[in-house]
């Protein structure tokens, strides 16, 4: 299947990366740097140079990969926890992609006549208090990540595709800010890069993506997906 990986070069893309190539997928990683394009294509993929904020430039660089899914897997977070000053800077750059990226990539998907259209949204912005939150439950809408990923998902869920929301929790593991759970809901990068695997070819709507730790219900996950929190990559 012809995928689109948008944020190719992100801690879920590189690990998903290997595992969409193992499935047999012929996937096209969207970075908007040369050089890491080409860190991409050693990995085995297609790389495509664009920019989310770059509207017609992303529709052609879509088009030209005539991809079946996509998969928007694009943030800009810092590397680093503990830098107080890039966190806040990156707080409403990352809001940004959630609306006005995520309106592009929509229609540059659209445009190139894709049919399924999954993306990384969060488990960790639920507006009520009461645990295990359930996929129904709304996300907070005050200032904060739940607002942005609000919008990202209507915008999604009405795009007219095959629309899978991966809500996900706060990740540790390879290349994340912590080697385990720190917060709940957690997520190991593994996991999450499994769940955006298997909803390639299943599931519809909105699922939570997470540890068992009993913050959110992973039950629709289990049972529509196969997700398994326990994944790892060997």
């Amino acid at each position: 299947m012809r995928i689109f990986l948008a944020g190719a070069s992100g801690v879920i893309g590189r690990r998903l990366t290997p595992l969409l190539l193992t499935a047999g997928h012929d996937v096209t990683g969207m970075t908007r740097s040369k050089e890491v394009a080409r860190e991409l294509e050693a990995a085995g993929i297609h790389a495509a140079v664009a920019d989310v904020f770059d509207a017609d430039g992303l529709k052609r660089t879509v088009a030209a990969a005539g991809p079946e899914v996509v998969i928007h897997q694009l943030t800009d977070l810092p590397r680093v926890l503990n830098d107080e000053a890039q966190l806040a800077a990156a707080y409403p750059r990352n809001a940004r992609i959630r609306t006005e990226g995520t309106r592009n990539l929509v229609a540059a998907a659209r445009a190139a006549s894709a049919r399924r259209f999954v993306v990384q949204s969060v488990a960790f912005a639920y507006a009520s208090d009461k645990q295990p939150h359930v996929e129904t439950n709304p996300l907070t809408l005050i200032d904060g990540p739940g607002r942005a990923a609000a919008d990202m998902e209507k915008q999604v869920l009405e795009s007219g595709m095959e629309a899978i929301v991966l809500r996900y929790g706060l990740f540790y593991g390879p290349g994340t800010w912590t080697d385990g759970p720190a917060r709940k809901p957690s997520l190991h990068i593994d996991a999450g890069a499994q769940a955006a695997l298997l909803a390639v070819t299943r599931g519809s709507g909105i699922y939570n993506i997470a540890d068992d730790d009993g913050t959110v219900s992973i039950e629709k996950a289990r049972r529509e997906l196969g997700f398994d929190p326990a994944f790892r990559l060997e």
